[in-house]
């Protein structure tokens, strides 16, 4: 091909893509004009775009791929529970900034305002098709549902609560891990959580651990793991460290699906995998059928 034949190529190739240009510029023109802002979300599984008031009626499930949207902690409460039952226990703590972390508090309060949380987990009294329980419920937009010295506080209330109320209890996870602003004290967090959970299966009551996208860190490794039946939800990641961090750490390629809650269930760290629509009735059950038992 001569010079002016690859000019004329090239003329045409600019041409194209100053006019894919020119029609993207228009449509986020037209989005910006037309569709509200939070109308329409991206799912992360298929990258469909989905309308968000629809996908709420339907569970907070993707209609496309069935992707498991992250559901708030107040949305899961009225999501699970019988209409007006929930009782909210544990109001009025206060995070600290123990290291004197610079921009900790601001970051602190800027959530509460985001969210209209204290911190990053709800817990309290509630019935599910009657039957009575204590649920707490960790919210990933606080801060990522990391645990910090309210959050172990407030979980390990739960426990102390339930064992006043001689109540089971449910959670539901939802954390990055431990909160690094406040070091040990977050840490310290694990052991708390740990023993509030055996010293109510002492006594013979039962907890269930519901794990959501994603249960990491320290979460996964104190009372997220310890329930006497841990359900989990569709493709929920659930790990101590992320997948990328061990394959850089073994220098191996991890397992498809490695971390995801199928994945667990088939090595047993996972009891069952339960859609979210079948949640609240399988709660239901179990809790039914440990009451009818002792």
């Amino acid at each position: 091909m001569n010079k002016i034949g690859e000019t004329i190529i090239k003329r045409k190739k600019l041409k194209q893509n100053i006019r894919l240009i020119n029609e993207e510029h228009r449509i986020s023109r037209e989005l910006d004009l037309d569709i509200p802002e939070g109308l329409y979300d991206k799912c992360p599984k298929c990258g469909k775009l989905t309308n968000m008031k629809l996908n709420i009626e339907n569970d907070y499930i993707c209609k496309n791929c069935g992707y498991h949207f992250r559901m708030r902690a107040i949305d899961r409460i009225k999501y699970i529970l019988d209409e007006d039952s929930f009782v909210e226990k544990g109001i009025g703590y206060i995070t600290l900034n123990p290291l004197y972390i610079d921009g900790y508090e601001a970051k602190i309060n800027k959530y509460k305002k985001e969210t209209s949380l204290d911190e990053a987990y709800i817990y309290g009294f509630g019935q599910i098709y009657g039957e009575p329980c204590i649920i707490g419920v960790m919210d990933s937009h606080f801060m990522m549902g990391s645990m910090g010295s309210v959050v172990g506080e407030k979980v390990a209330k739960t426990f102390e609560y339930a064992i006043y109320k001689k109540l089971p209890v449910i959670i539901f996870t939802a954390s990055g891990g431990a909160r690094m602003q406040e070091g040990i004290f977050s840490l310290m967090q694990m052991a708390k959580t740990s023993s509030a959970v055996a010293k109510h299966s002492a006594l013979g009551y039962l907890y269930i651990s519901v794990l959501t996208d994603p249960t990491t860190g320290g979460v996964t490794a104190s009372f997220a793991s310890l329930g006497d039946i841990i359900l989990s939800e569709p493709n929920a990641l659930i790990g101590f460290a992320g997948p990328r961090v061990i394959e850089q750490t073994i220098n191996q390629k991890l397992p498809e699906g490695f971390q995801r809650a199928e994945f667990l269930m088939e090595k047993g760290f996972i009891d069952q995998v339960v859609n979210r629509k079948d949640l609240k009735k399988t709660l239901h059950q179990i809790l039914h059928m440990h009451r009818r038992s002792i």
